[in-house]
């Protein structure tokens, strides 16, 4: 990252702090649930720690257990001699070697692992809570499955511009998404998934997605090839949600406020083509900046129809003109007050698909994909910026990930200690000492491996964002208020397509 990016990050202290404190709690709160647990069934505890490798700061506490912060922020632990040898993961303390601790039972092993998942559900059971009293925005856009333009190029991995993929088979702007690959989907984040986490593929081998939808009441099933995106390398199709054209502002003496638009008036069509976002209606006057069209309008359940001619005004400091009919569209939304059980079961279902997707052969999903400490410190970052509700939101899904991940039958996570467990326990003794602190000490070095690979990634994706929200910056700082003059309305007479339905 540039030394620009690193700067104007760190120029906003309280959204470096909102990182800190929910990436901070949500590894303090799992790590909590195993120290509760281990004391609530008389374990000894040498150890609690945030982060791996050696310690940065901690001190010790009057029942001797040392709590400490280290470098590597993957995780955390609570070191238990009793559980199992895990030298290899979380090093060695003069108190792992001590001897005559009486063993635990298979129960303790299990309850102690178990508990920094729920701990993880428990708090972000109680984050949703909050969420479900103070409402969650949801927007038109995600409330839907209808398509509401289709791109007619995208970017391949390779960096070159080609046709879409829906553009290509031939899908509709007011085609209504019901199923993909045979799975029903129910709002638009389920369509998003569904296509990136796909694994259907044609004979040759190329992914493939399998679309049905709604077309004027008939049912179409639609074979689509998606193209693998830029960066990310995943399947996308080139189509965009349905959102209202919803008027917000009218500028003076515009077009717009000359032809009787007003505030809250909803665009349906332009010259009798429905219209289904505001994407298609910027790209009608910026195609063709010398026509006028008829607008069709909806106003308190009337319906309307006004002429309009697009200006040429000036836009930038540098004097840049472009077509303008001089209104602002509003991105609505609905708050809506989601019970917790709800919520938690949405995020249960979006991470068991993207990781039945990552394992998956077929699919285009890989480790690059993923997130580590820095993507999801960034996401924080950026959601900080945005309003409370949504933090609180990706922090509900953080802990959920968490949960589930750590489940995993892997040594070094809790889910690989259960394993332990239980194979000591068909087999009567304990395992080999030397056999657990090898596992555990080769996926530790496989996970800082994934570690430096998906920040590798990671970083790219901060790079990426932040050059282009600079670059947004310095264009909005460019931008003046454009002024109108109303000439490109002054010759709008009766030879003009006529206005009805006036109120």
């Amino acid at each position: 990252m540039t030394t620009e990016i690193i700067l104007r990050i760190l120029t906003n202290p309280v959204a470096i702090a909102a990182v800190v404190l929910f990436f901070g709690a949500s590894i303090f709160v799992h790590e909590l649930g195993h120290y509760l647990a281990a004391r609530w069934r008389g374990l000894k505890i040498d150890r609690f720690s945030i982060g791996f490798g050696p310690r940065l700061f901690g001190w010790r506490d009057k029942q001797g257990v040392e709590w400490r912060v280290a470098p590597i922020p993957l995780g955390g632990y609570v070191m238990l001699p009793q559980l199992a040898d895990l030298r290899g993961a979380e090093g060695e303390s003069p108190e792992t070697r001590r001897s005559g601790l009486p063993p635990i039972s298979y129960t303790d092993k299990m309850v102690v692992s178990v508990a920094g998942a729920v701990y993880n559900v428990l708090f972000a059971l109680s984050l949703a809570c909050i969420l479900w009293v103070a409402g969650t925005r949801v927007y038109d856009s995600m409330d839907t499955t209808q398509i509401g333009y289709v791109l007619p190029k995208v970017v391949d991995r390779a960096g070159n511009e080609v046709p879409s993929p829906a553009s290509k088979a031939g899908i509709l702007p007011g085609d209504t998404i019901l199923a993909i690959d045979g799975q029903r989907v129910d709002d638009w984040g389920d369509v998003v998934t569904r296509v990136t986490t796909g694994s259907a593929r044609a004979d040759a081998g190329e992914p493939l997605t399998r679309l049905t939808v709604d077309r004027g009441g008939e049912t179409l099933d639609i074979a689509v090839f998606p193209v693998l995106s830029e960066h990310e390398t995943l399947r996308i199709i080139g189509f965009m949600a349905a959102e209202p054209v919803v008027v917000d502002r009218v500028f003076d003496n515009s077009p717009g406020q000359l032809a009787g638009l007003e505030q809250g008036d909803q665009i349906i069509a332009v010259n009798g083509e429905r219209i289904y976002r505001p994407d298609a209606f910027i790209e009608r006057v910026n195609d063709h900046p010398d026509e006028g069209f008829v607008l069709t309008i909806l106003r308190e359940g009337q319906t309307l129809e006004r002429f309009l001619r697009p200006e040429n005004v000036v836009y930038t400091q540098a004097g840049d003109t472009r077509p303008m009919v001089g209104i602002a569209f509003a991105r609505s939304y609905e708050m809506r007050h989601i019970d917790p059980f709800t919520q938690l079961r949405n995020h249960v279902d979006m991470t068991v698909r993207v990781l039945a997707a990552l394992f998956n052969p077929h699919t285009n999903v890989g480790v690059r994909n993923l997130s580590g400490p820095v993507g999801i410190g960034y996401a924080l970052y950026s959601l900080t910026q945005i309003g409370m509700r949504e933090l609180l939101a990706i922090v509900v899904l953080i802990n959920i990930n968490l949960a589930i991940l750590n489940l995993l039958p892997i040594p070094v996570l809790d889910g690989g200690h259960m394993v332990f467990a239980t194979l000591a326990k068909l087999r009567g003794k304990p395992l080999p000492a030397s056999f657990v602190a090898a596992a555990q000490s080769a996926f530790m070095l496989f996970f800082i491996g994934i570690f430096i690979y998906v920040t590798f990634f990671d970083t790219g994706r901060v790079h990426r964002n932040e050059s282009a929200i600079i670059e947004q910056e310095r264009a909005a700082a460019q931008r003046v208020e454009p002024v109108f003059t109303g000439e490109s309305m002054e010759d709008v007479d009766s030879a003009d397509p006529p206005t009805r339905g006036d109120p």
